[in-house]
């Protein structure tokens, strides 16, 4: 068994320490294992941690659980995708609060070319359903991922729509991946397993509680390109989505409805003060996101680089800029390169004195070639 792995999975089950938490613990201390081995007073030098996380840390070693829980998984056929691994959605990575670990079954390709988002009100009426699957069966020209959260209305038909069209849809859960919810899904979660998947932050056995639904909608936003409300009343989970997909600089869209209906005002007035771009059907996602349906348009090639003159860490941090495309913290490079902060500042700026990176305001970094 992977001990690094084993010791990442472990930092999970310490009380106190949360997504971010975990992220700053290993990018200073070099590797999950790493940060076992620390003595307090070395803890207590990392940004963020106080006594009483440090001594959590050193009174609280869940290896076992830690264990039992891979264990599990493996048993379930779940994957444990941790925030270093390359199958990790690397758009949830642009996002401050992303979660450090997902529980994913399924098959579906999270880091595709084109994701889609759609949500809405759980009491959706003909007309919502109706534009949901003609809109469904449009995208299918984009080979798109469709992302939703699993609820009743506007969700499920998302789910079920990308299930009859033959896109992989994904359903995002606020519950243990064991704990289907609602109940009467536990069907059309299953075939999104063989053609899309499940994924959830939670660990087994959580069950679906009301604070974990605005988080869950969090991964809903950072997942996907482009986030479609459907419909949606004055309130309710739909407009969480959109606005935390606007705080994340996410192109919405928000289809128009019957002024006269409560379950298309929040979407009109998603419009009405510019929190989204109207959508009548695909031309308009289209034009805002400048798509083009799959097999159309020419790639850009990429100018060659040479990196003959950079070392093996020079090449690892380099490699890794330019995988990920946009700028890049340090703290989350150091996460991705597992080199620890001191060390990686150190070949950032012999990268920057070579003229192969740009250092950015907020410790970010990115290629000089990039835009």
């Amino acid at each position: 068994m992977d001990q690094n792995r084993l010791a990442q999975l472990a930092l999970h089950f310490i009380p106190g320490i949360g997504n971010f938490t975990v992220k700053q613990l290993v990018s200073y201390a070099g590797s999950a294992e790493n940060v076992f081995k620390l003595p307090k007073a070395k803890l207590l030098k990392i940004p963020g941690i106080g006594p009483a996380i440090a001594k959590s840390i050193l009174e609280h070693r869940p290896f076992s659980k830690a264990e039992e829980e891979l264990i599990r998984a493996e048993k379930e056929n779940t994957r444990l995708l941790l925030y270093s691994d390359k199958d990790f959605p690397q758009r949830l990575k642009h996002i401050n609060n992303a979660p450090s670990l997902l529980y994913y079954k399924g098959n579906a390709d999270l880091n595709t070319a084109k994701v889609v988002a759609l949500v809405g009100t759980r009491n959706a009426t003909q007309y919502g359903r109706d534009f949901t699957a003609e809109f469904i069966e449009e995208l299918k020209a984009h080979n798109t991922l469709i992302v939703s959260g699993l609820a009743y209305g506007i969700d499920i038909q998302a789910h079920k729509c990308s299930l009859k069209s033959g896109l992989p849809t994904v359903g995002v859960m606020a519950s243990g991946i064991d704990i289907i919810y609602p109940a009467l899904h536990k069907e059309t979660a299953r075939q999104m397993t063989e053609h899309g998947g499940i994924l959830t932050e939670h660990s087994f056995g959580s069950k679906p509680d009301a604070p974990k639904f605005p988080a869950r909608n969090r991964i809903i936003a950072g997942m996907a390109d482009a986030i479609v409300v459907v419909e949606a009343a004055k309130k309710g989970g739909a407009l969480i989505t959109a606005e935390i997909a606007n705080s994340y600089s996410k192109d919405v869209f928000a289809v128009p409805g019957d002024l006269k209906s409560s379950f298309s005002e929040g979407c009109n007035d998603l419009i009405k003060t510019n929190k989204a771009h109207l959508l009548t059907g695909i031309k308009d996602l289209e034009y805002i996101m400048n798509w083009e349906p799959s097999g159309e348009g020419k790639e850009k090639q990429e100018p060659l680089i040479d990196i003959s003159s950079l070392d093996d860490e020079e090449v690892l941090v380099f490699s890794e800029l330019k995988k990920h495309g946009n700028a890049i913290a340090i703290d989350n490079l150091s996460w991705q390169t597992q080199l620890p902060v001191g060390k990686l500042a150190s070949v950032l700026l012999n990268l920057e004195f070579k003229g192969f990176v740009n250092s950015l305001p907020g410790k970010s970094y990115k290629l000089a070639n990039s835009k």
